[in-house]
């Protein structure tokens, strides 16, 4: 893996307390900056308008570069709050355990990780272990954060990394040092997800954490558009002119946890499709003969996903489930084929291949519902989490996913893209097409900014 560091961020101090209980800061803190509208955003700042949105979202929605003047205010009210005591930042430079604790899928979960800076490398391979994508990126996003952090001239927040920590070296060092005291920070989301941060400065530890990562790879799991940014504003750094080894821009913030912790969890990104000319569901069903076997359902969202995980079918085919929003019809889908992208893409590796959701970009949009049914133009898109964001979208919403009134004509439900397949295929310096995999929970914005002035 690339160096690890602690670093010295800017952060909310903790309100002072009795009885040594941690400092909450739950009004200051929001999801990222990709999952928020404008309503939310609002929301935010009516609770408190300190709350980090007022800096990290200057720009709504933040899918497109914005005017100059909405980060020129970003910057400006990060430089106040540093000024005035709002925001604070310690001399001493640490890591920082980081813990989550969430229901998902009907379980209590608590997933740990680490907060410290790594070396800004270019992804791909490295002796000694390399950053490695696993996702494509959108250019609209990345022009947005590339504004943002050269008006603010810090990253506002931590990438998500995953290490292979095949040992469990690292997980056990993280879940020590949080069984030894309480937390130094607390926070509690919207989402019910409460977020607990450890101040670690010891330097034994800090030894024994990077002792324990050297060698790996690191996986991004979310942020893809956040370290491009890094590299981008890296990069425009080194051509206006000299940058030196210890600039700050030549380290990145980022949350790393380890793919043997307990607590980590993936979730489904369905997809739901709009936009076509010619759309029907049954038009759909015959466009996609000699593909897809198609068989009806009971008419029942929430059902789809239980008769996906009981589809009896052979290994290599693809289960998809379908509900057409118009008639309220569901229906489960395999590939009539196993690994029925090989011809298409032969170079690509067979763990590529057989994603869902590589299936449903290359076979049914391009293949099927592009060229069929809607003379070749593109399809839209809507990513959401789950089936009843789903059916939130299909009755005209917008939401943190896409959606909006008219839009939705057919989703498609994906199970989760495992873990085994997102080492697999970043190894292979393979790209999984956007919006691959969600690891739930998000981190949260606000509890730690990296300065790269």
């Amino acid at each position: 893996m690339p160096q690890v560091f602690p670093f010295r961020p800017l952060h909310y101090p903790a309100p002072t307390t009795q009885g040594g209980t941690a400092g909450d800061i739950s009004s200051k803190v929001a999801p990222p900056y990709d999952v928020l509208d404008a309503a939310d955003k609002a929301a935010l700042l009516a609770r408190d308008p300190h709350n980090i949105v007022a800096i990290d979202l200057p720009h709504v929605p933040p899918k497109e570069l914005g005017p100059k003047a909405a980060y020129a205010a970003a910057a400006e009210t990060l430089q106040a709050w540093a000024g005035s005591g709002v925001l604070t930042r310690d001399e001493q430079p640490a890591v920082y355990a980081y813990r989550q604790t969430f229901e998902f899928a009907g379980q209590t979960h608590q997933r740990c990780g680490m907060a410290c800076t790594v070396e800004t490398n270019p992804f791909g391979p490295r002796d000694g272990g390399g950053i490695l994508a696993h996702e494509q990126t959108f250019s609209g996003p990345k022009e947005d954060r590339l504004a943002l952090m050269r008006a603010t001239r810090t990253q506002l927040s931590p990438i998500f990394g995953l290490h292979a920590d095949e040992g469990g070296e690292a997980t056990r060092l993280t879940r020590s040092l949080m069984e030894q005291r309480p937390a130094d920070f607390v926070a509690t989301t919207d989402d019910g997800v409460r977020h607990e941060l450890w101040t670690v400065t010891d330097a034994a530890a800090i030894a024994g954490y990077q002792e324990a990562l050297a060698g790996e790879d690191l996986f991004i799991a979310d942020g893809h558009h956040r370290y491009t940014t890094a590299l981008n504003y890296l990069a425009s750094l080194e051509e206006a002119g000299d940058v030196p080894a210890d600039h700050p821009a030549r380290r990145c913030m980022m949350v790393l946890i380890s793919m043997s912790d307990p607590g980590l969890v993936i979730g489904p990104t369905h997809r739901v499709l709009g936009g076509m000319k010619d759309y029907s569901i049954d038009r759909f069903i015959e466009a996609s003969t000699g593909a897809l076997i198609v068989r009806e359902l009971p008419a029942n969202p929430e059902a789809i996903e239980n008769a996906m995980e009981h589809a009896s079918v052979e290994p290599g085919h693809n289960v998809l489930g379908l509900l057409d929003f118009a008639s309220g019809r569901c229906f489960l889908a395999t590939t009539k084929a196993p690994d029925p992208l090989r011809t298409v893409f032969p170079d690509q590796s067979e763990a590529w291949r057989t994603l869902d959701v590589a299936v449903i970009q290359h076979l049914i949009v391009e293949k099927i519902c592009q060229p069929k049914l809607n003379n070749g133009e593109p399809v839209k898109w809507a990513f959401p989490h789950s089936i009843e964001e789903v059916v939130e979208i299909g009755r005209g919403q917008e939401t943190g996913a896409g959606g909006g009134a008219g839009f939705a004509q057919l989703a498609v439900i994906v199970r989760p893209t495992p873990l085994d397949a997102v080492r697999d295929i970043s190894r292979n310096n393979e790209l999984m097409p956007q919006k691959s995999t969600f690891f739930y929970p998000k981190l949260a914005t606000g509890l730690f900014l990296n300065p790269l002035a």
